[in-house]
């Protein structure tokens, strides 16, 4: 009897490990990605939309769906495979939800593979009626457009942009725009844009006062930070 009831345990933790795997490699939609607890593990299929520099077997991806979007940080990739990442690649990831000064990303350390399926690009979508909402964050991480933005002087200098670091113009530009009497911080992230790219060129260009429309990825550190990759004059 003993020797029954010890299999039958083994059966049912077999069954349970089993439906515990399952559920950890289902599929989510991104509305269950937002629904779920933070350290969560995820499986994700979605989009690669752009990605950062790769170093160290690392990469991290700003993805989207038609459903929503994600930031991947400092995802595992081999180096071969980063040039294989290109918009539009549908990829399978597996990692943890979590959360760092309010931007909900995959952590680090997710896996991935490339799926076949037809290429999608996101197109960026108008929020510049939701700044200052708590509509906003619900666009979290996806490929976004402001239209009509005042460049402001960024700090007591004047100045229209500066560097992350002073001492070092090979790094990321931290810029200010307003819109109806608000302002913003927005941001050139240099692993994403470097100074060799439009969107670089164009912020070291910016003048006080000028009028741009911009597009970017909509990332969050206490508050909207969107990583900007084109400025144009306001149309």
């Amino acid at each position: 009897m003993k020797k029954i009831v010890a299999l039958v345990l083994v059966l049912m933790m077999a069954v349970c490990s089993a439906a515990a795997l399952a559920e950890e490699e289902k599929v989510m939609t991104h509305e269950e990605y937002i629904a779920a607890e933070l350290d969560t593990a995820v499986t994700l299929e979605t989009y690669v939309q752009a990605t950062q520099a790769w170093w160290d077997g690392k990469i991290t991806v700003y993805a989207q769906s038609p459903d929503g979007a994600y930031f991947i940080y400092n995802m595992t990739c081999a180096e071969e495979d980063a040039a294989k990442l290109v918009p539009g690649t549908k990829i399978r990831v597996k990692g943890y939800k979590a959360e760092w000064a309010g931007e909900v990303e995959l952590a680090e350390g997710a896996t991935f593979e490339i799926i076949e399926g037809e290429p999608f690009i996101a197109e960026a979508e108008d929020v510049t009626a939701k700044l200052g909402t708590d509509e906003l964050i619900n666009c979290q991480n996806e490929l976004v457009a402001f239209k009509g933005m005042t460049v402001e002087a960024y700090d007591e200098t004047g100045a229209a942009f500066a560097y992350k670091n002073a001492e070092n113009k090979t790094d990321d530009l931290y810029f200010k725009v307003s819109k109806d009497g608000a302002t913003y911080d927005f941001c050139v992230e240099y692993y994403l844009c470097n100074e060799s790219t439009d969107v670089y060129k164009a912020v070291e260009n910016l003048k006080v006062g000028d009028v741009i429309d911009l597009e970017g990825f909509l990332y969050w550190y206490n508050g909207a930070n969107p990583h900007i990759t084109k400025v144009t004059p306001a149309q």
